[in-house]
């Protein structure tokens, strides 16, 4: 059975409601609206179990971020609203995948990073786009005004990521051609490495070194999980056709990766895909797109391998932007947009799985009503409920 509820913030905006009750498997998917016509939703889940939020609003070419925490026991964000870039303006949204990330590291401290707006006042060398970072102060009263980490490798186009452990170190991530290169063949990840929260960062180093080149219009993901280990899920532009999804993994703090390949896309043309990696306790998994369709699977921690991968139900087709959350059951939610594109919003959608990697017959849905330049964004509850933010 599923139905839709009027649900409020505690913050001045009421959010567009769709709550899909599911009584006969005890599972049900809460979509929450951003405040005040923000887009580009990114959660994260302190140890303590609380979601933390960041997102975009403003002009899709040099808008502004901002950053609150999501209160557990009324399904509501928080009253408080603070602005993560101190430059107005140096955020940029177009694109769909050029959004900011957001990482915790050590005591749940926010670490944001996002590519620069082409005008912004920061840059990176010679006047490039810079891939942008900033933390929440010492005394958890505001971010430090933000800072470029690329030290020579430009030609940021599909954004970046990062990643942020409990000892104190933080990844940021990006991809971009060779310096005195270019061309997608040419690109590589770079991972810049902090190993003092934050405070300062070294050179990038590249990721690895077969090349694969990247995709140059998508997005790619960075995760630490609760061992310390680094993931990144990228695609890559082997020959300017082999456009696959590969996973990054490092058990030494960045300093050497395995590669494993996790899904073939033959294909000539930029497909301006993103991709999503979360932590639970017990494990980590992955989602991507392939041929409109979208997917998730397990990662083995030791291999750096994706395992199980498993589609959405019905037909593929225009099918972007996958999250994939997992609550304290094992039941795992894989949620995505349909019918987005340059300058078109569109719907999200959802399917449930049980802790037997099944789908839950009627635990999914569909909501109309995701903005142009955004994508979603979802957490598990504490009590079997699952949230979407859009």
């Amino acid at each position: 059975m599923t139905h839709r509820s009027p649900f409020a913030l505690v913050m001045l905006a009421s959010l567009l409601p769709a709550h899909a009750a599911l009584a006969e498997t005890s599972v049900s998917v809460r979509n929450l609206r951003l405040p005040r016509g923000a887009i580009q939703p990114q959660i994260a889940v302190g140890e303590d179990g609380r979601a933390h939020l960041v997102y975009f609003r403003g002009d899709a070419r040099h808008g502004d971020l901002f950053y609150t925490r999501f209160n557990d026991d009324d399904r509501s964000f928080g009253p408080e609203e603070l602005a993560v870039n101190q430059q107005a303006g140096s955020a940029i949204a177009i694109g769909n995948i050029r959004g900011a990330h957001l990482a915790l590291g050590r005591h749940d401290r926010p670490h944001v990073a996002w590519m620069g707006a082409n005008d912004s006042p920061i840059t990176g060398p010679g006047g490039a786009a810079p891939m942008l970072y900033t933390r929440l102060n010492d005394a958890g009263t505001g971010f430090e005004i933000e800072r470029n980490v690329i030290s020579k490798n430009t030609g940021l186009d599909g954004g970046g990521s990062l990643a942020a452990d409990r000892q104190g170190n933080v990844y940021v991530v990006w991809h971009a051609p060779v310096a005195g290169t270019k061309g997608e063949v040419n690109r590589r990840v770079w991972v810049a490495r902090s190993d003092d929260d934050g405070r300062t960062f070294q050179p990038e180093r590249q990721a690895f070194e077969k090349p694969l080149g990247c995709c140059g219009c998508c997005g790619l993901r960075a995760l630490a999980d609760h061992e310390g280990r680094l993931f990144v899920l990228f695609r890559s532009a082997e020959e300017k056709i082999h456009r696959d999804m590969w996973l990054l993994a490092s058990h030494d703090r960045a300093a050497t990766f395995a590669s494993s390949l996790a899904d073939r896309w033959p294909v000539d043309t930029c497909v301006m895909s993103t991709a999503a990696l979360t932590a639970t306790k017990d494990r980590v998994l992955a989602a991507w797109e392939t041929q409109g369709q979208v997917y998730f699977g397990d990662v083995d921690a030791q291999t750096g391998r994706v395992a199980n991968p498993a589609a959405a139900p019905g037909r593929g087709g225009g099918r972007k932007y996958p999250v994939v959350a997992e609550d304290e059951r094992g039941n795992v939610l894989l949620a995505w947009t349909e019918g987005m594109g340059w300058e078109r919003g569109g719907a999200l959608a959802w399917q449930v799985f049980g802790a037997d990697g099944r789908p839950i017959t009627g635990a999914t849905g569909q909501v109309s009503g995701v903005p142009v330049w955004s994508f979603i964004a979802a957490v598990a509850g504490r009590d079997g409920e699952f949230v979407i933010v859009y």
